[in-house]
């Protein structure tokens, strides 16, 4: 058990985080021990606070160097400076098929508090508590990892820019370039431009889509997105964004994809489609609580909506592409990222729900 490491630990839905001492509880064998660097604060940071047991220690975009690394683990070792992506089960059908982004056990991987056999890897003063948060709860110093879940990375980068991509601008730019797999000239129309649909936007860039349009309520979020590919930029504030849309493009666009959770937005994202068009969601409006619609234009465009998590991406290969296509200048993800002290995780919060910052990353320091 590795004790005096130092965690954020909130009590409360949207109450504050507070650091304290805790204690990390014995690898497992399929397990490692993260030295974290840095890590993302993520959407899900915030809805979890209703959705896993608290208190808990949140936190699943971590970055970090390897400390410990349990007897089963392969292709990782001591030493390595990792990222720490989303966890699978590797033994249900769809983990088997190699599609481990939609394993049947990623929802209790990630928001049950809990490893898969039901233990805790954080104690407080001796008694557990909710932890293993996407297999990782990395808004701590150190934390313990799934050794399949990780993608070992060269030293190119620091820390924080490895941290910003685990989970929000993986999916948004899986979504383009591995589900909807855009093609030169075909149109994309970002509903959302936080940092799912800005990486959406960069990735659209890079595939040559036109017309690529943002649409969003913020207008410095719009002028960023014009500086990023996007050749539109719609304020959903203005008027009828489907009419605008088909303005751009009388056709209708190829694909939509919608990252707001906003009703309208929604509803607009389907509306705008072409023939055949995709629209996909990263979230839904409400929560996932029913709310009105009409599939009458999706039956009658031969249309379709696909739910995607995590771009439909394997991290371990996805990630080093994002990567190489930021190190040629492609894909300037670093434009996004705003980073904080780890004693400053609450300004942080603060910060991300204002819409101040697009992409949070806290730099973890010497806290031990």
């Amino acid at each position: 058990m590795l004790k005096d490491v130092k965690a954020a630990v909130i009590s409360e839905p949207n109450s504050q985080f507070v650091i304290e001492t805790v204690e990390l509880d014995d690898l497992r064998s399929d397990e490692i021990l993260v030295s974290v660097e840095a890590c993302g604060i993520c959407h899900t940071d915030i809805i979890a606070q209703n959705m896993t047991p608290l208190p808990a220690v949140l936190g699943h975009e971590g970055c970090g160097v390897v400390e410990a690394v349990g007897p089963a683990v392969d292709g990782v070792k001591q030493g390595d400076r990792v990222i720490i992506s989303a966890p699978f089960c590797s033994t249900c059908p769809t983990c088997m098929q190699g599609k481990t982004y939609i394993c049947e056990k990623a929802l209790s991987l990630g928001f049950a508090g809990t490893r898969m056999d039901g233990s805790q890897t954080i104690s407080v003063d001796g008694k557990s508590i909710s932890s293993a948060f996407f297999q990782q709860s990395s808004f701590a110093t150190h934390a313990i990892a799934l050794g399949r879940a990780v993608v070992p990375v060269e030293e190119h980068h620091p820390p924080f820019m490895m941290a910003a991509i685990a989970c929000g601008v993986q999916t948004g730019a899986g979504s383009v370039f591995n589900l909807f797999k855009v093609k030169a000239d075909q149109g994309l129309v970002v509903f959302g431009v936080g940092s799912v649909g800005l990486s959406a936007i960069m990735a659209g860039k890079v595939a040559g889509a036109s017309p690529l349009i943002a649409v969003d309520i913020v207008q410095s979020r719009l002028e960023l997105a014009i500086e990023l590919g996007a050749t539109h930029a719609l304020n959903a504030g203005d008027g009828d964004i489907a009419e605008e849309i088909r303005k751009i493009a009388p056709h209708g666009m190829t694909f939509s994809l919608e990252t707001s959770g906003n009703e309208q937005a929604f509803n607009d994202a389907l509306t705008c489609l072409g023939m055949g068009g995709t629209c996909g969601i990263v979230t839904t409006p409400n929560f996932g609580k029913p709310f009105s619609f009409s599939p009458l234009q999706i039956l009658d465009r031969g249309s379709s909506i696909q739910g995607i998590l995590l771009g439909n991406s394997i991290p371990r290969s996805f990630l080093p592409k994002l990567i190489e296509l930021n190190r040629k200048g492609q894909f300037p993800y670093e434009r996004l990222i705003t980073t904080y002290d780890f004693g400053d995780i609450n300004k942080a919060f603060e910060d991300t729900k204002a819409g101040i910052t697009i992409k949070p990353v806290l730099i973890m320091n010497d806290m031990d």
